[in-house]
């Protein structure tokens, strides 16, 4: 079970090079239910993703979803690419440490989505989710807003993103 909330930024955060950083390239085979291929730096992963939480309440902060991955090699995954429902998405991910162990999964995204920054915390349970509070170079909460999603992101034109970060 993957349970996750989204954050626009208001600004990076100082020495991002020292954190851990993964080169990731994106495609999407279908988008609902999501089946997702990624490289992320050397790893070629098939994702299936069961249709998420959608709507928050007074209970539910976070997006949760059934999440299962699968190892491909390069060869399956380039194959794979060619059908993507959209655009490749690249991006570098700095992973961040926080308390309680967790990380912050900051994407920094390049190519035609040049300029977004989004942030993502993985949680072990719905009230962690909720318990959590933003550090103060976060924006918004805006998990479920799906706008921001990276399978909405894939089929945008890039003068439909009007509400890109400018950092």
């Amino acid at each position: 079970m993957e349970i996750e909330r989204k954050f626009t930024i208001a600004q990076l955060p100082e020495n991002l090079g020292q954190y851990e950083r993964k080169q990731i390239e994106q495609a999407y085979l279908c988008r609902n239910p999501v089946v997702r291929i990624r490289r992320s730096n050397e790893d070629y992963i098939l994702t299936y993703k069961s249709k998420p939480s959608l709507m928050p309440s007074a209970r539910i902060t976070a997006r949760s979803c059934e999440e299962v991955e699968l190892p491909l090699t390069k060869e399956a995954y380039e194959h794979l690419k060619e059908k993507a429902d959209g655009r490749v998405i690249t991006k570098d991910r700095y992973l961040i440490p926080i308390e309680h162990g967790r990380k912050i999964e900051l994407d920094v995204f390049k190519e035609h989505l040049q300029g977004l920054v989004f942030a993502e915390v993985e949680f072990g349970s719905e009230e962690e989710a909720a318990a959590f509070q933003m550090p103060d170079w976060f924006l918004g909460d805006v998990t479920f807003d799906e706008r921001y999603s990276n399978g909405h992101l894939s089929v945008m034109k890039l003068e439909d993103i009007w509400w890109k970060n400018n950092i």
